[in-house]
């Protein structure tokens, strides 16, 4: 059997191929996964939206926005994702949808490892 300390551990990218802002999407067992980097903190969701079956990861880093009764605050710079076939939008960081909480994404946990980014499933 594999060393529990490997098991769901993959290396899916290095430190350079994802600015802040930015994401790659990877296959990981058969599974297309995208990795966000947001301020330097990574996160993997599963690049298929709950809705429609659309390619999430393929859509539009934006962020939150909320009215306070007097004016739109814009927050949480690039933590949501709009999927691009209906524009349904997900935090990235949990891959919950802001409309329907009950509504959500796959997660996965991603780590910076050295020069390494390491997405555990």
């Amino acid at each position: 059997s594999e060393p529990t300390d490997t098991v769901g551990r993959h290396i899916v990218a290095q430190v350079t191929d994802i600015s802040p802002g930015h994401r790659i999407v990877v296959n990981v067992k058969g599974r297309e996964i995208g990795v966000f980097n947001i301020d330097g903190q990574y996160h993997g969701i599963r690049n298929i939206c709950p809705h429609r079956s659309g390619p999430i990861c393929l859509g539009r880093l934006r962020p939150n926005v909320e009215w306070d009764g007097q004016e739109f605050v814009y927050n949480r710079e690039n933590e949501i994702l709009k999927c691009p076939w209906h524009n349904w939008e997900f935090d990235v960081k949990t891959g919950v949808c802001l409309v329907d909480p009950d509504l959500r994404v796959r997660s996965y946990r991603v780590e910076r490892e050295g020069d390494d980014i390491v997405l555990y499933s």
